[in-house]
């Protein structure tokens, strides 16, 4: 960001139990800065309604009557349906570092790093296939991170490989996770199942403590590893550059020994999501921490944190509101909060 670019942004809590009203505002507010996005290599780059259709019926037909809802509130066409089927989109980057505390209470933990002017900044509320979901939300309708009333709780990090290939933007996928699966065991095989477009590490934990990363590709095998934190590599690094900027390998360090003290608690790990390494205040380079979100199974609720500011949301608590945050300065904070 530079010195007279907008460096606040607003995010906004949203209520959408069915595909209906508050959802299709949404989109139309929205749409004009997704549709540059998904046709800014043209056209021809994308897959055609046919191809979409045809994956979607092949990997996750049960959200295809959500996917024909949601074109069909947006005011449908070619163009829109293409779009929210997430099939193919074009590439996309981020930052990211999550962990799961597994003490008497499970809590999966994560910083979303981002450039603040790419986030779309939507906690969304649906009730769309008879399971409340609680998300941010990305593309209008996928998930950077949520948890539903069954208590399963995931996020995505980016996973330090550049390839692309055929396949789900990430997000839908979480969101395939949330309205369909019960526990780590579900999502697992969902996550083993579904063809991604690029590479992500999925962190995923429930209500009886069973948790896992796992690490997608495209074109490749999934792979699920036992570790309770996640940063932007799978394992090894493959981007150096990408790793060094990021700090990669700092981040999953500084969690690393978070978990591994014994004196710890749930409230030290977020408190160490809190500050560097972990928490990032590269605003100007695009990937500084944007929020941080504390997902709890047992309650099936979540945090959003910002210094001086926060959110809670609770399946039976969850009121629309707004707030937005500066990014100016090397710590962000509220600048102004809307109730109902």
């Amino acid at each position: 960001m530079t010195a007279d670019e907008d460096t606040t942004m607003r995010f906004r809590a949203v209520r959408a139990e069915t595909p209906g009203q508050s959802w299709g505002d949404l989109f139309h507010d929205y749409w004009p800065a997704y549709r540059d996005w998904y046709f800014s290599g043209g056209d021809a780059a994308r897959p055609t309604y046919g191809e979409c259709r045809k994956q979607f019926r092949q990997h996750m037909p049960e959200l295809e009557d959500t996917w024909r809802a949601l074109t069909d509130a947006a005011g449908g066409g070619d163009a829109v349906a293409r779009f929210l089927s997430l099939y193919s989109p074009p590439a996309y980057l981020s930052g990211c570092t999550q962990a799961v505390w597994t003490g008497e209470e499970p809590v999966l933990v994560r910083n979303y790093d981002y450039s603040a002017r790419r986030l779309e900044g939507t906690v969304l509320y649906t009730r769309w296939n008879g399971r409340t979901v609680i998300a941010m939300s990305d593309a209008l309708w996928g998930v950077l991170d949520g948890i539903n009333d069954a208590g399963l709780a995931v996020s995505l990090a980016f996973g330090g490989r550049l390839n692309v290939g055929p396949g789900f933007g990430i997000p839908l996928i979480l969101r395939y996770v949330l309205e369909f699966c019960d526990c780590t065991r579900d999502a697992v095989a969902v996550l083993k199942r579904i063809p991604t477009h690029m590479s992500y590490n999925v962190t995923v934990v429930d209500r009886e403590q069973q948790f896992a990363t796992v690490y997608v590709a495209p074109e490749k095998a999934a792979v699920v590893r036992q570790v309770p934190v996640a940063t932007n590599h799978q394992g090894r690094i493959e981007w150096p550059r990408h790793a060094w900027v990021t700090a990669t390998l700092e981040r999953e360090t500084a969690a690393q020994a978070i978990l591994g003290d014994v004196d710890e608690t749930a409230d030290g790990l977020v408190a160490g999501f809190r500050r560097p390494p972990i928490f990032n205040t590269s605003y100007a380079r695009g990937f500084g921490t944007l929020y941080t979100a504390v997902y709890r199974p047992l309650a099936a609720s979540v945090d959003f944190l910002w210094p001086g500011a926060g959110w809670h949301f609770h399946p039976e608590n969850f009121h629309e509101s707004s707030l937005s945050i500066d990014y100016s300065a090397d710590s962000p904070g509220a600048v102004a909060a809307f109730p109902p």
